[in-house]
């Protein structure tokens, strides 16, 4: 059984960490497992969690900022946050039920995966909300960058560095968030029975609107009966229905069209957030990101590839189901991704497959240079989850 190291405090961190430096002992760095199973699989014996420093270490509900322990559970913030009319920007995933993990997903989880969903078309990813990080180091130093409030910077962003980069660089040890306010109503328009060339094109004449759509989904046929494409706007109430009705106008000669309010709409885009409709099944489950206007011509590129497939971001997020036997269709996706300049990255996979082929996808070599520069940087004894995103780092 795998020990865990559990720090209470960043004085422990530290110690730990110096600790395991000079007795050349990697570890896997987690919080609380429920992404565990994303990248290539771990080697280590031991692991490192922040799962002991939780709580909320500052919140300035006027100020719109929030802090807290990496080991917070992200309900609990989210619930801290409710309390007073704000949530988190950019709407993060949970993986529990695509991944059939269980446990909390934490607040550096979050941030060490840049976790963002359906909303992030209009405010950004994770990291773009993320103002200040503390991290401990693979050499065993605690640092900081940013603070209480967004601002430029010169040199090294690591508060950009450090989201997305999957406990590689370090331990997080403290993370401050900018807020917004909760809003008051939601609903979405849906299309029915566009093509996914068409989907494209009606998201794409939505998002570049006056009309602030914040959602722009397309679940095709195989999902259900009939394709449906979706659009969410959010505000007051009678913002919402002004905006419904123009957005109807907009689209009309895309077909008919159905709005989907309140509670309905809510469940809706937990669903699409979550990739839900992939949830079920023993397929394998890659994320890819497209420039939207490539998704449909990614997707004829695949042919029977994948077993079923959505759009999030209005085309610039696909979501693919594939067979879990060879390489899980990774050949033939690598091939589209690199003809059409996307990223594809293996979500949900058995191991056996994990371990033979790339999970993120394969930089390009100056890319992989500075990557390797930056991990010697942070860690040059290669003890935080070294070989998860690719061989040698």
């Amino acid at each position: 059984m795998t020990e865990i190291l559990l720090p209470k405090s960043e004085a422990d961190a530290v110690a730990i960490v110096q600790d395991l430096r000079a007795r050349k002992t990697p570890v896997t760095v987690a919080g609380q497992g429920t992404k565990a199973s994303i990248g290539r699989p771990a080697q280590d014996e031991l692991t490192l969690s922040s799962r002991a420093m939780s709580g909320v270490t500052l919140y300035e509900p006027a100020e719109m900022m929030i802090r807290a322990l990496p080991g917070t559970p992200v309900a609990e913030l989210e619930a801290t946050l409710a309390s007073k009319g704000q949530r988190l920007p950019f709407e993060p995933m949970d993986y529990r039920v695509l991944l059939g993990t269980t446990g909390e997903p934490t607040v550096g989880g979050m941030v060490a995966a840049n976790i963002s969903g359906p909303r992030r078309i209009m405010v950004g990813a994770c990291r773009d909300s993320l103002i200040g990080v503390r991290i401990v180091t693979g050499r065993g130093e605690a640092i900081s960058s940013g603070g209480r409030v967004m601002k430029n910077v010169t040199g090294l962003d690591l508060v950009k560095l450090a989201a997305g980069s999957w406990g590689t660089l370090g331990l997080f040890t403290e993370l401050t968030f900018k807020v917004l306010p909760v809003t008051e109503t939601s609903a979405t328009l849906m299309i029915h029975g566009l093509s996914p060339a068409q989907a494209v094109d009606a998201m794409a004449r939505a998002l570049g609107s006056p009309f602030e759509v914040n959602g722009a989904a397309h679940l095709p046929s195989s999902i259900d009966r009939v394709a449906k494409t979706l659009l969410r706007l959010e505000g007051f109430a009678p913002s919402v229905t002004y905006r419904l009705d123009a957005l109807r106008t907009l689209l009309a000669g895309f077909g008919s069209a159905d709005v989907v309010t309140a509670d309905a709409s809510e469940v809706l885009w937990q669903n699409v957030r979550d990739a839900r409709f992939l949830a079920t099944g023993d397929d394998c489950v890659w994320r890819v990101s497209v420039a939207p206007t490539k998704a449909p011509l990614l997707l004829e590129d695949l042919g029977a590839v994948p077993q079923c497939w959505f759009m999030d971001w209005g085309g610039g997020l696909l979501w693919l189901a594939t067979k879990p036997q060879g390489d899980a269709g990774a050949k033939t996706l690598r091939q589209a991704t690199q003809k059409f300049k996307a990223h594809a990255t293996l979500i949900r996979a058995p191991q056996s497959i994990r371990a033979h082929v790339d999970v993120f996808e394969p930089p390009a070599s100056p890319v992989r240079m500075l990557s390797e520069g930056i991990k010697d940087a942070f860690d040059p004894d290669r003890l935080f989850n070294a070989g998860r995103m690719m061989a040698g780092l």
